[in-house]
């Protein structure tokens, strides 16, 4: 479906599409003006050591001024305190009713704190924060004289910066009339189109019952004709070519320029489906109904979090969990239901095979020159998500991260792609071109995957080793052991000292020797409370921020605390069938090219499975895009391998296999 043929349509039902907008502009007005604006005041406070710090620890006998060595701990325990049930209470008492936060301010380092208070009434806002700074210094004396600390020994509270004018807080009041604005005009929007999709029919029907006349004919629509190969390719585009760190202000790590167009394709692919232009090709429908029980448990969490009286943070947090969701369900969408030929799906692999090369590339001169590309790319209305990122060193190594926002996020999805490029190297349709041409990808991301100097890069390398290289003939298979030999060797004399490191890191791990794997290990048992607290459906998808509790840098982790046992259900379910259509495509193949195809599919999802263990891998939009987009690839294949497989012979007709027409041999029919 064309844009001309979408303004064709919007012009046609201008009598839905006009009255409803206008009503969402008229509700949004009347929002704007009855909300009434929040106000928000600040204060910060410091912790001074005790007046008998000159005495070495512990013997001036403070445990809490002493707890972990660090004055930084201490506030920590103040914060954790005044953000309890029983602070919120005593502070009702007092007429702090208004929503309180306190944490430590931004930007620093040392034991400062920063307390906020939102509320619709300006001097009452001020009043409060008053009143909430002065019973954070009592509320620290009280713990301290709980514990018996004499006075001389006491840590006080100094007040850094006073309690603030209140300023409004316009941006919650406009997120809410644009909001409605939003909603109003979606439903415009697509009610027009299921309109004229009705009238349509109606038509048809009454064409075929009374013998039509010559009717007139129909003007070709402007514009070239638009499909969801071209659509993605796009999203593919952005999400790779843009840092993922960058996003449209307001919406945090889902506001990327990438997923709001994936967002525009899926409004796409509705008019087109409500009009009957598309009709979701048979048999892939797999990845459809998991892409809903994985929407049902991120629904549950959202309720669940809405039920437990969470704080703004988490509200505005499970909010984006929500369009994270819709931008993963356009993505299996679009793929599994959009596109309807086997060639354009292929073009759409390969191009995000190129891309990935592209991407390792960058990766290669951050790497050599000791600097991050993504730093110097600035985009007017776009802001980053990640407050300071750095290069990261590890050893005497930086490790890059190209347009990535993390190294681990680059190695991840390097390694989720890596199967498809080797695919795509010994894929007879493409025997036509230049070996570098074909070769070039695996070189660049098999290459790519050492450089992030991570345990999670080698561990996606060796899946696809193992399970692409055991399937291959002998011959092929000890020249592709031969090549990893001397590549091997060639990064240890190019590059010395980076495969000691890589030993040593895996060394470490095993002797359970290394500091990472500990912080990670001890945040185990940290989830258990959580877990055990809403053990269904957890706190909420997109809920569980790292600056209110902590890194879990585990996704398994993460997802039994926003969206507990249904939602890791729901999580394993999606990667073991992406798994499962791996396998189903080798089984059912008909060539060698297809087979080994379905072992490449089979190979990335291994990946994302085993790697999802060692980083939060769905907080990263650029790797959870390149996920979603291959586990429904595996589905549209399946499909259309499914409609050409043979059946298999029966009683009554043994020979039914040889009744299906012949499939088109791919090796002599090259995909554009």
């Amino acid at each position: 479906m064309s844009i001309g043929e979408i303004l064709a349509v919007l012009r046609r039902r201008w009598y839905v599409m006009v009255p409803l907008t206008l009503i969402s502009l008229l509700a949004g007005a009347h929002l704007y003006r009855s909300v009434p604006v929040a106000y928000q005041s600040q204060s910060s406070v410091a912790l001074l050591d005790s007046t008998a710090v000159a005495e070495l620890a512990p013997a001036f006998g403070n445990p809490i001024a002493n707890a972990g060595g660090s004055l930084v701990v201490t506030a920590d325990v103040l914060i954790r305190t005044l953000s309890g049930t029983d602070a919120a209470r005593d502070l009702q008492g007092i007429g702090v009713t208004d929503p309180y936060t306190v944490g430590f301010a931004a930007n620093t380092s040392g034991p400062m704190l920063t307390l906020t208070v939102t509320g619709t009434d300006r001097a009452n806002v001020l009043e409060e924060t008053n009143k909430l700074t002065a019973f954070a210094g009592e509320t620290l004396n009280a713990l301290q004289a709980a514990a018996k600390v004499k006075p001389a020994y006491m840590v006080q509270t100094a007040p850094v910066v006073l309690p603030q004018t209140p300023v409004p807080q316009l941006k919650s009041r406009y997120q809410q009339v644009l909001g409605v604005v939003i909603l109003g005009t979606t439903a415009a929007f697509v009610l027009s189109f299921l309109t004229d999709s009705l009238l349509a029919a109606i038509r048809r029907r009454r064409a075929v019952e009374a013998a039509p006349a010559r009717g007139r004919g129909r003007r070709k629509p402007w514009g070239r004709q638009l499909d969801a190969t071209a659509l993605l390719s796009g999203y593919l585009a952005l999400a790779f070519f843009i840092p993922s760190n960058l996003t449209l202000p307001g919406m945090g790590g889902v506001g990327t320029p990438a997923n709001v167009f994936a967002l525009l394709c899926l409004f796409w692919y509705l008019a087109a489906w409500i009009t009957g232009r598309i009709r979701p090709a048979p048999g892939t429908r797999l990845p459809r109904v998991v892409m809903c029980l994985l929407a049902f448990s991120v629904l549950g969490s959202y309720l669940a979090n809405a039920m437990r009286g969470s704080s703004h943070k988490e509200v505005l947090a499970a909010d984006r969990g929500l369009i994270g969701l819709l931008v993963w369900v356009s993505l299996v969408v679009l793929v599994s239901a959009g596109i309807q030929d086997r060639e354009r799906l292929d073009v759409l692999l390969r191009r995000a095979v190129v891309m990935g090369s592209v991407v390792a590339a960058i990766g290669f001169y951050d790497f050599f020159t000791a600097t991050n590309v993504a730093d110097s790319i600035s985009i007017p209305g776009l802001q980053s998500s990640v407050a300071q990122i750095t290069t990261l060193d590890r050893g005497s190594f930086t490790r890059p991260r190209a347009t990535t926002a993390q190294p681990l996020e680059f190695g991840g999805m390097l390694a989720i792609l890596l199967p498809f490029a080797v695919q795509q190297a010994f894929d007879p349709v493409r025997r036509h071109l230049r070996a570098w041409r074909r070769w070039a990808p695996v070189v660049l991301m098999g290459g790519a995957l050492p450089l992030t100097v991570s345990r999670t890069s080698i561990i996606g390398a060796l899946i696809v080793v193992l399970v692409m290289v055991l399937r291959w003939k002998p011959e092929r298979r000890w020249a592709a052991i031969g090549l990893l030999m001397g590549a091997v060797a060639c990064f240890k004399v190019i590059i010395p000292g980076l495969i000691g490191t890589i030993t040593a890191l895996f060394a470490s791990f095993v002797s359970n020797s290394d500091s990472s794997t500990q912080a990670r290990t001890v945040k185990y048992s940290a989830i258990v409370p959580y877990l055990t607290e809403r053990p269904l459906f957890g706190r909420g998808f997109g809920t569980f921020l790292p600056e209110l509790f902590f890194f879990t840098d585990n996704q398994y982790m993460l997802t039994l605390a926003e969206m507990g046992l249904v939602g890791l259900l729901a999580l394993l379910v999606l990667l073991f069938t992406g798994i499962h259509q791996g396998g189903a495509i080798r089984r059912l193949a008909r060539t060698e090219s297809d087979r080994e195809l379905g072992q490449a599919f089979f190979a990335s999802a291994l990946v994302s499975l085993v790697i999802a263990a060692t980083f939060d891998a769905l907080s990263f939009p650029m790797f959870a895009g390149v996920f979603f987009l291959t586990i429904a690839a595996g589905g549209s294949y399946l499909g259309f391998i499914r409609r050409t497989a043979p059946e298999p012979a029966t009683v009554e007709s043994p020979c039914s296999s040889t009744n299906r027409p012949p499939t088109a041999d791919r090796s002599r029919v090259p995909a554009r």
